[in-house]
């Protein structure tokens, strides 16, 4: 393990804290009774407080000093005085645990009284610590200069989501999207259970990848010697459930597509499908108004929220906007009753991509995703899909071209997908070969056949309506965030490139002088290199930033070692 000096040093702290007795890591209860909102909600001259966090800012000033406190409600001012802290005659805890042993990064536990500053800050007078946790990696913490100017900010995205842990940490606001987050999705779960839907749990690794339109990620049972694949969508078993007789299912669920990353996708991500019985999409389309109203206020106070350069208003009722009249507002096309080469020849002229793979209602679907989805900022249902185009929905009522489906867009979007459900089993089995010709003519996002589905069609499936929604794409409106990243915990990221380092002269001709021996004693190295004490010390200094070289201390004295 390649160590920087900081690194080093920090290990020879712990070492320094095992010998005076101390276990750096102990496992004991830490008697914990407040936090630092609670001390600054609740505060009481001389009240007794036990806090622990991590130590985030020090001011030490002989034998009195100022620290930060941090904990997973904020910050908190802490006072530390040596002879409150050691009122005996060893004043170790202080003069060396407190201000020699301990750095910024470290989890402390603090007993102590509450006063108030000069300045009125609410503080507590410490009157012993405990330490929790010596931490061998500093924290990326800003610097800001005197003339309020910040630098060194943890502000990489790459970086930020790869260590989410030292995000969190010196990032405290983004805490705030995931605590949202919560909130978003038990808000849902209150709208949903107070309709005595009941919440379920349904099949992660399947046989069958159905209920959309994607390309699966699979995999291999050893055991039953099958191949089996991360759903795609939890659609085909949850109507499994209303065939067995529930009146409202609903499902937060993970699910997993083997497709391309960027700013609203990741191949792992999060939907809601609910489903009930004796229900139509005009329903579900009053219905949703009725639950994202609610779930904008919920989390934010208003069903106006600001996204980007964009106000975004929830409240109901949402304009419902036919897909053919969409497109032919915005592309001058009318592509109704269309046919595959037809449908090409428009693609032609409104230069959108398109190949032999694609039928009827792919060709429609890139039509509308390159020239009309942007367009639609505030919630909007964009209605009545051609058939080709929704293998599960149920035949239009007034066109037998068309399907009873919508989909919500918001801010240039889709947020929802939602379906009078197929339940005719004959209807359904037809709909599913129509995939499987597009399967073979090289589409790797067609449907299979589930002929377990298709079985319990046939035992009769009550009228439904069924939606799924985004709920990463919910949090990132909701929240005011660009990126799918930012409303993940630990979204997919490709591996870390190992970064070529550039060497000067002399960090080269050290580092093959210490190649030769892997290992040698310090002094001896600088020896040979017959470099100045200053060049000494800035290359060496160099290579163990590089994390090419690492220095250990042994009972011998000062090692140098490739790492």
């Amino acid at each position: 393990m390649q160590l920087s000096e900081q690194e080093i040093i920090r290990r020879e702290k712990l070492g320094k804290l095992r010998e005076l007795g101390i276990n750096p890591y102990p496992a004991d209860l830490y008697p914990v009774d407040h936090t630092s909102k609670k001390v600054k909600q609740e505060f009481e001259d001389d009240k007794k407080v036990v806090l622990a966090g991590r130590l985030m800012s020090r001011r030490i000033q002989g034998k009195a000093s100022f620290a930060e406190l941090q904990d997973s409600e904020g910050r908190i001012q802490l006072y530390f005085n040596r002879d409150e802290i050691c009122p005996d005659e060893d004043k170790t805890l202080y003069n060396d645990v407190y201000k020699k042993l301990l750095d910024i990064g470290d989890i402390i536990g603090i007993e102590g009284t509450l006063f108030k500053t000069q300045v009125g800050e609410k503080t507590v007078m410490v009157k012993n610590f405990t330490v929790l946790n010596k931490s061998l990696r500093p924290l990326p913490l800003p610097k800001v200069d005197g003339e309020g100017n910040v630098y060194d900010e943890f502000n990489d995205p790459e970086l930020r989501y790869r260590q989410r842990y030292v995000d969190l940490i010196v990032n405290p606001h983004v805490k705030e999207t995931f605590k949202k987050r919560t909130k978003i999705t038990n808000s849902m779960r209150e709208f949903f259970n107070s309709r005595d839907y009941i919440e379920v749990e349904t099949p992660i690794l399947q046989a069958i990848p159905g209920g959309a339109a994607a390309r699966p990620f699979v995999t291999h049972h050893n055991a039953l010697n099958i191949p089996l694949y991360l759903r795609i969508a939890n659609e085909l078993y949850l109507k499994r459930l209303i065939v067995g007789g529930f009146d409202g299912v609903y499902e937060f669920a993970k699910d997993f597509r083997n497709e391309g990353m960027d700013k609203t996708h990741n191949p792992e991500f999060t939907v809601m499908e609910l489903y009930v019985s004796y229900k139509d999409y005009n329903w579900m389309m009053n219905m949703t108004e009725e639950l994202l109203e609610k779930v904008a206020t919920d989390a934010n106070g208003s069903p106006k929220v600001t996204v980007g350069k964009n106000e975004i208003n929830f409240t109901a009722p949402y304009p419902r906007v036919p897909i053919l009249q969409a497109i032919k507002d915005h592309t001058g096309f009318d592509v109704a009753g269309m046919n595959e080469e037809e449908l090409r020849e428009v693609c032609i002229k409104l230069d959108i991509p398109a190949d032999e793979s694609m039928g009827i209602g792919k060709l429609i679907d890139e039509i509308f995703g390159e020239k009309c989805e942007h367009n639609y900022i505030q919630p909007t249902f964009i209605t009545d899909y051609p058939k080709e185009m929704s293998p599960l929905t149920k035949e239009h009522r007034d066109n037998p071209a068309l399907t009873e489906r919508f989909e919500l867009m918001v801010n240039g979007k889709e947020l929802a997908n939602a379906y009078s459900e197929l339940n005719d089993p004959i209807d359904q089995r037809e709909r599913f070969e129509e995939q499987l010709k597009l399967s073979e003519k090289g589409d790797d996002e067609a449907m299979f056949i589930d002929q377990d589905f298709l079985r319990a069609l046939e035992y009769g499936m009550p009228p439904t309506s069924g939606i799924g929604i985004g709920i990463d794409r919910l949090v990132m409106l909701l929240t005011n965030n660009a990126s799918i990243q930012e409303v993940l915990f630990f979204p997919q990221m490709r591996p870390e490139k190992k970064v070529e380092v550039a060497l000067n002269d002399e960090e080269k001709a050290v580092f093959e002088m210490l190649k030769k021996e892997n290992k040698m004693p310090l002094e001896d190295l600088k020896t040979q290199s017959g470099l100045s004490n200053k060049k000494w010390d800035k290359t060496i200094k160099g290579l163990t930033k590089h994390k090419l070289v690492k220095v250990s201390k042994t009972d011998e004295g000062l090692f140098c070692e490739i790492a």
